[in-house]
């Protein structure tokens, strides 16, 4: 009798220990899944951003109203938000957006070249949606020239590697 009542005390002891370690263990999970995630979203986002840049539409000077010729860039553009989104799928990644982000020179008033620039990050989110991408899926967001690639621009050449759209994935 007195071994049957020491066996269920040493399992009484251990099973919060077991929980603890089972807990340990779907953090390390999840610390892992993460990690996974983290690394997919770091593959996609340099191939957005590689095509982004690839990619560049015009936009008649001061509005959001795409030049001419822009076709072939943007089915490039959808191209490769559908093989970012295989890639998400494959990786077990769910909840995900695309970002599209305009952003300006500094040259005029900030507060319209922030309007412009959703503007035109927003026509790129039409022109991609009304190319197969769902529309829950991206999202525009204009930055104005709050982030600059080159600083200062003080040329025209700087101010034209300013006046961009990037592509991006968030988790």
């Amino acid at each position: 009798m007195k071994l049957k009542a020491l066996c269920i005390t040493v399992s009484l002891l251990t099973l919060p220990g077991v929980a603890f370690a089972q807990g340990g263990f779907g953090a390390l999970t999840k610390a892992a899944g993460d990690a996974g995630k983290s690394a997919v979203e770091k593959r996609v986002n340099t191939k957005l951003m590689d095509e982004g840049r690839q990619n560049q539409c015009s936009f008649k000077t001061g509005t959001a109203t795409l030049d001419a010729g822009c076709e072939a860039k943007l089915k490039k553009l959808t191209n490769a938000l559908v093989d970012a989104k295989k890639q998400l799928v494959a990786a077990g990644v769910k909840s995900y957006k695309f970002e599209v982000s305009g952003h300006t020179d500094s040259t005029g008033d900030a507060a319209k070249n922030k309007k412009l620039s959703e503007q035109r990050a927003e026509t790129i989110v039409k022109e991609l949606i009304a190319r197969g991408i769902p529309r829950g899926e991206i999202i525009a967001v204009g930055y104005g020239s709050e982030k600059p690639l080159v600083k200062p621009d003080d040329t025209a050449a700087k101010k034209a590697k300013n006046r961009r759209y990037e592509l991006q994935v968030r988790l």
